[in-house]
This record gives C-alpha cells, structure tokens and sequence, in this order.
C-alpha cells in the first residue's frame, strides 16, 4: 500500500510539471496569435478606412479556425459572385441526375444580350455547347450570358433553397445577370428585356443622355444591395462549407474547387499581390462601384487554408482592386509567417 502511495505521489508530481510546463506554452500561443490577429485587423482596417466607399471583409485559416471579420454582417451586392451558388445549384442537379455535365444545350438569339460575354458576340443559332463549357465560361471568364442559360435552367427558387439546406441564410439570388444590368442602368426590366442585342447599345446610349437621373438612381438602387445580396461571412462560410466537403459529395466539391482555381479573371485582386504560383480558387464580381473577389487562398508548405472574402459598393474600381490585393498580402503573410 505505501509502494502504491510512493507511485501515486510520484506520477502526480509529473503530471503538476507536466501541466506546469505545457498549459502556459499553449496559453501564451493563443495569447499570441489573439495579438497578432489584432494587429492584422487594424492593418485591414486602416486600409479599409483608407479606400473609397463601403468594404466587408471575412477571412478564416481553415485548419486553425483563426480569423477575423470586417462589416462581416453588412450585405453588398454580389454582382458575378452570384455565378458561385449557380454553379452549386447545376453541380448538384448534376449529382441528382437532373442534368449532366456532357448534356448539350443550343444558344439562341433571345439568350444573348448587351454585355453578356463572349457567347453574346458569337453567330446564334447554330453554336451548340455542353453544360461543362457554360460552367467553364461562366466561371473561369465570368460570361452573362452562360450564367444566365444556367440559372434559368436549375431555376431561382432551387439554388436558394438548396442554400438554405446548408445553412447558408444571408445569400439570396433574385435576379438574372440581364435584370440585374438593365436594373443598375435605372431602366424597366420588362420594358428593355426582349430588345435584340445589337439593337440595345444604341437604345442604352440614348437612354443615359436622356436620363441622368434615372441612371444615377438605378446604380444607388442597386447599392443598398437589395439586388442579388449577400455578406462576407456567409460568402466565407459557403467557401469553407465547399472546401470541408460540406455540401454535395467530395468528388463534387472537388471540381468546383478545381473549376474556381481556373478563374481568369480579377489577376488584380486577390491575386494581385501574392506569389505567382499561389494556387487560389476564387469568383470575382464588378457592376459600377461593387468590387468584389472571394476565394480560397492556397498556402505554401502544407500551411493550410485561408477562406478571404472581400466585397464592397460606392467604392472606386481601380482603388477598389488595389485594397483587394493589399489585404490578400496583408492576410496571406500573417497566416504563412506565423503558422
């Protein structure tokens, strides 16, 4: 019994050593990295205070779960971020056998508008592609007019629901690329719809001379983000939802991963300044003063993951791309310096 006692006594003094030595080394990591995201804050923040108009930001170290939110619960206006939820709406159509990725769907006169994209430019009818080609031209050259062929095939109410099913509140869908162009130049969606595209720049042209007011309300319309909304943190959640293979299946979260990695636009933004063989998958979006890049940020050296969500209305287009790319820095160096 004593021998018992002896033990008990000497395991006892190396467990109090052992929380002695261990407890404060996690405490003062944690404490330092409180610290560090502090100061990393305060550097977006002043950029953000330093750059024209309104700007939300939300990033997140995946693996860690360390991160930090500016007018995270502040909507803006998603503008083509708005393709992301439409390609998880056809991806998961697609996994339910609704459609396929080879399946072919023929362009028409009625589905090209003015600045749609490059399917807008193109000869119809007589241009037939796969679901797979609009997904890749909506998404990696952010064509309109793919997008919009997309949405009305999965339809408004399904993307939004499905959004819903994954928790996903502040994300809202409620206009086609073409309604929401028509709505941001303060003119009649119904009125302006059907018109033929190559007829539309001449009428556009004709309508902002005749009606400044009309065209200056659209665009302030449009950024009290009533239009297509969404928030940084819900952005950044759905992007952490894709990357831990949350939603769908894995094989399918995957290719959308894969897809966004390919994005050709926004080279400015979020990748603007970070090394040129940063993996980032990621979706841009730009209507008039909203400026925005969400994305997933690949680290170097098996360091992780950083979700980066930046969005913004009334601001400048050029200044806006630059405090895009300086908070990427800003947030790509903490995360790869202090992991």
């Amino acid at each position: 019994m004593r021998h018992l006692f002896r033990c008990s006594k000497f395991l006892g003094g190396w467990l109090l050593v052992f929380i002695s030595l261990h407890y404060p080394l996690t405490l003062r990591a944690e404490c330092q990295h409180s610290k560090g995201l502090e100061r990393l804050k305060s550097m977006v923040e002043a950029l953000v205070r330093s750059s024209v108009g309104q700007i939300g930001v939300s990033a997140k170290h995946l693996e860690s779960g360390l991160g930090f939110e500016i007018n995270g619960d502040t909507f803006f206006p998603m503008a083509s971020v708005v393709k992301l939820p439409i390609l998880i709406e056809v991806m998961a159509q697609i996994h339910e056998g609704k459609m396929s990725l080879s399946e072919e769907v023929e362009l028409y006169e009625k589905d090209q508008f003015y600045e749609g994209g490059l399917l807008s430019e193109l000869d119809a009818p007589g241009v037939t592609l796969s679901v797979s080609n609009l997904i890749n031209l909506m998404m990696m050259y952010s064509d309109n007019t793919a997008a919009d062929i997309l949405l009305h095939r999965v339809g408004m109410t399904s993307i939004n629901s499905r959004l819903r099913s994954f928790g996903i509140e502040n994300v809202l869908v409620n206009r086609s690329i073409r309604a929401l162009l028509i709505e941001y130049w303060g003119m009649e969606f119904e009125k302006y719809q059907t018109f033929p595209r190559d007829e539309f720049p001449g009428i556009l042209k004709k309508w902002m001379k005749e009606n400044p007011e009309a065209l200056k309300k659209g665009a302030h319309e449009y950024s009290l983000a009533t239009i297509c909304p969404a928030t940084p943190k819900a952005i950044n959640h759905l992007l952490e939802m894709i990357f831990k293979k949350e939603i769908l299946d894995a094989p399918t979260c995957e290719r959308i991963l894969d897809i966004m990695r390919k994005c050709q636009t926004g080279t400015k933004r979020i990748r603007g300044l970070l090394p040129a063989d940063t993996d980032v998958a990621h979706k841009t979006g730009t209507v008039g003063g909203t400026v925005n890049d969400c994305g997933i940020i690949y680290l170097p050296e098996k360091l992780g993951h950083v979700a980066l969500s930046v969005m913004s209305k009334n601001a400048d287009p050029r200044d806006m791309e630059n405090t895009i790319s300086l908070i990427a820095k800003c947030v790509y160096d903490y995360f790869y310096f202090t992991l």
